[in-house]
């Protein structure tokens, strides 16, 4: 593959801007803190800031409350503007909003500079920055990396605090820079909505960390090729220093990871590290509290980079059993009456519900389906036939999936379709007996039914919840 430069198409460098007495837009408030993050920042560092978002108030009412009676902040909510867009000597973009976004033409075409809230962050942290990216398990990889930097220092490290934020969660990313020091470690989950901006401004971070790549965001990236080279500027752009080399991390067992990795070995002032879980070492997989080859795999990057800091096997293991895992992954909610319920909600692609399901020896009832992002049913049909003993199918791939299943000659996964989510939980709870689990992982997006896969999960819990109420 080789990778593009985007810089042409999203219009001038916004490499090096005066924020004070600018006027920018947030061009998308969102529902996560990040728009509201980033319209904080900005106001603090002097800009007028104008943010827009197309959505009804009513959906954007916690991000709404954060930002009324700022009086450098004005709201446009309900509707984007062509005259904001003309007003603004600077845009500053939410991940969601899409390339082909006519008001992003119509500032490429005014010759108004872009950036977003990575760039800014980039451009005014003082500290070095471990970027982890990939299809699956990055948001693991990012904690664990982060836990591990934390709870296992060594008594001489050379590093002060460790910060986590980015694609994850509801951390603030630009409220942390008055509390960074250039001592310190920033651990950022990144996305391949947010790595390809950072080519405007040149900067990548000086460690990176790629999980693995299996197709995803399709109705976003149009084909697999593209998803991929969405993500590649994290490692192109790293600072080579032979004095202070950059890491470059790569998975073994993934191709595009592995192509990337002989492409970037070598290169002056990078050094590049591969990982597998078949390097861990026992004491290492005893402690590690969470299930399945594919939490391996994330232990193994996050050891990665925590060796590099000095963090040895010993410690590490001494300190994993306290690590939790992040909510709606694999997340354990209720055992009730011996059937063991877990949230995978985070599960939108057919290969992280591939992943969640091999994780199990038990027997295994799947909730799954969603709205579509036009990716391939056909592996995780496969695997679900040969691994659960019933598919509970809600959503708009429920079909899909179904089909999938049933073209596999050898389909032992008795099908359920049903018509609300709720129903998806009943139904699945009434097929279970003690000692099954009850997995939800969707390998769809939650967007038919639910504002973002959070929801989803959150939902899930709830019911569970509610069917242990019945039962006690």
């Amino acid at each position: 593959m080789q990778r593009p430069s985007w810089q042409g198409q999203w219009g001038p460098s916004s490499a090096q801007l005066e924020l004070k007495g600018k006027t920018v837009l947030v061009l998308g408030l969102g529902r996560f803190g990040g728009g509201v993050d980033a319209a904080l920042f900005l106001a603090r560092s002097g800009s007028r800031v104008i943010v827009s978002d197309a959505a009804r108030p009513e959906t954007l009412q916690q991000s709404l409350a954060q930002l009324a009676g700022l009086e450098n902040i004005d709201l446009r909510i309900g509707q984007h503007r062509p005259a904001d867009v003309e007003e603004a000597d600077l845009l500053l973009v939410n991940p969601a909003v899409p390339d082909e976004s006519p008001y992003l033409a119509t500032a490429r075409a005014l010759g108004r500079p872009i950036t977003t809230a990575v760039n800014l962050f980039f451009q005014h942290c003082p500290a070095r920055i471990i970027g982890v990216t990939g299809s699956n398990g990055k948001s693991t990889t990012a904690a664990l990396i982060a836990f591990l930097l934390e709870k296992a220092r060594p008594q001489d490290a050379t590093y002060g605090m460790v910060w986590l934020s980015g694609n994850i969660g509801n951390i603030p990313l630009l409220g942390l820079l008055d509390q960074i020091r250039p001592e310190d470690l920033v651990v950022l989950e990144l996305s391949s909505f947010q790595i390809p901006y950072l080519e405007l401004i040149g900067k990548g971070p000086k460690v990176a960390v790629l999980t693995n790549l299996t197709p995803n965001h399709l109705d976003r990236h149009k084909t697999f090729e593209a998803y991929c080279l969405a993500k590649e500027p994290l490692f192109a752009l790293q600072p080579l220093d032979p004095k202070d080399p950059a890491l470059s991390v790569f998975n073994q067992e993934d191709p595009v990871g592995m192509e990337w990795y002989r492409r970037y070995s070598g290169q002056p002032g990078r050094f590049c590290r591969t990982f597998s879980p078949d390097q861990l070492s026992a004491e290492l997989t005893h402690a590690l509290p969470l299930p399945g080859r594919i939490n391996q795999a994330n232990l193994a990057a996050a050891m990665v980079v925590a060796g590099h800091f000095s963090v040895t096997d010993q410690a590490a293991a001494m300190v994993l059993p306290a690590f939790k895992g992040l909510p709606h992954r694999l997340e354990l909610v209720a055992t009730i009456d011996g059937v063991r319920y877990y949230n995978d909600s985070i599960a939108t692609t057919p290969e992280s519900a591939i992943a969640a399901l091999e994780a199990f020896e038990q027997p295994k009832i799947i909730i799954a389906g969603g709205s579509d992002k036009g990716l391939s049913y056909q592996a995780f049909g496969q695997v679900v036939a040969k691994r659960a003993k019933v598919a509970v199918l809600v959503g708009a791939t429920a079909q899909r999936i179904a089909e999938a299943i049933m073209a596999c000659p050898d389909n032992q996964a008795k099908i359920i379709f049903v018509k609300t989510f709720e129903q998806a939980v009943y139904l699945a709870s009434q097929n279970a007996q003690p000692g099954d689990v009850v997995l939800l992982s969707p390998a769809s997006a939650s967007f038919d039914m639910f504002d973002n896969f959070q929801q989803r999960g959150l939902e899930f819990a709830r019911l569970v919840r509610q069917l242990a109420t019945k039962t006690s």
